[in-house]
């Protein structure tokens, strides 16, 4: 896969305010565990190999366990999540999903328990600024760093 173009230099003024709003989220108190779930969560919906690599490499540097990153498509099955994670996770397929999902209102309710208003704005941010950097990667085919020879 070659890319197609390099976006940080075709709009460096778009891509450094999409960073702003990453750094906003991050300073908003949410954990930095979960914030590194939803993003990798939302990436494997969204098919995203560059932001996958990335937020799992963060989520490990982040103490974030092997077993939770491996699970993690498979997080309802799963008793590795807290009522928290589990009800963030369900807005982010929801909101990830949502031409097909419509935010539904049992995800709404399930989140609502979880976090604060303004928690819950953040959080929703968040699912909107990784469906924005997976579309980024994605359409402009951005390559993830290969650390290993692939086998033929």
């Amino acid at each position: 896969m070659k890319p197609r173009m390099n976006f940080y230099q075709a709009a460096p003024e778009t891509i450094k305010a999409l960073v702003a709003v990453e750094g906003q989220i991050t300073a908003s108190g949410l954990e930095q565990s979960l914030i590194e779930l939803v993003k990798t969560r939302a990436s494997q919906i969204n098919g995203c190999a560059y932001c996958i690599n990335m937020h799992t490499e963060d989520a490990r540097k982040h103490g974030e366990t092997e077993q939770r990153l491996y699970l993690l498509n498979a997080w309802r099955e799963s008793p590795l999540y807290s009522e928290r994670e589990r009800a963030a996770l369900a807005w982010t397929e929801a909101l990830t999903l949502v031409a097909e999902t419509h935010a539904p209102d049992a995800d709404y309710e399930a989140v609502r328990a979880q976090f604060t208003d303004s928690e819950l704005v953040n959080l929703t941010t968040l699912i909107g600024a990784i469906n924005a950097w997976n579309r980024i990667a994605i359409g402009f085919r951005a390559v993830h760093p290969v650390k290993v020879k692939v086998a033929a």
